[in-house]
């Protein structure tokens, strides 16, 4: 974990942008995801769910059943759900 990190998985940055500072908080929320069962599963949900708005990273675990979404800022479960069903699969909660 990065030193920006705090242990709920959350972080706080900040960058420097034509000298002024702008905050990044990011999230990352941890999905659990039926239905996959290979790597074009996690190809597909990479991108379906990377291309939404304020998406910075997503990582797909196939054997896990999960499916982590790192936000600029809280993400949107009904939006992540929706792309994750529209693409063949179903989210069946936050793993805890």
């Amino acid at each position: 974990m990065s030193d920006c990190c705090t242990p709920d998985g959350s972080c706080s940055t900040s960058t420097t942008q034509g000298g002024t500072t702008i905050a990044t908080d990011s999230r990352t929320a941890v999905y659990e995801v039926a239905g996959m069962t290979c790597g074009h599963c996690k190809s597909t949900l990479t991108k379906a769910i990377g291309d939404l708005d304020g998406v910075l990273s997503v990582d797909v675990d196939v054997p896990a059943g999960r499916v982590s979404v790192t936000t600029g800022g809280e993400p949107d479960d009904a939006e992540i759900a929706k792309v994750v069903d529209e693409a063949g699969y179903e989210v069946t909660g936050r793993a805890t």
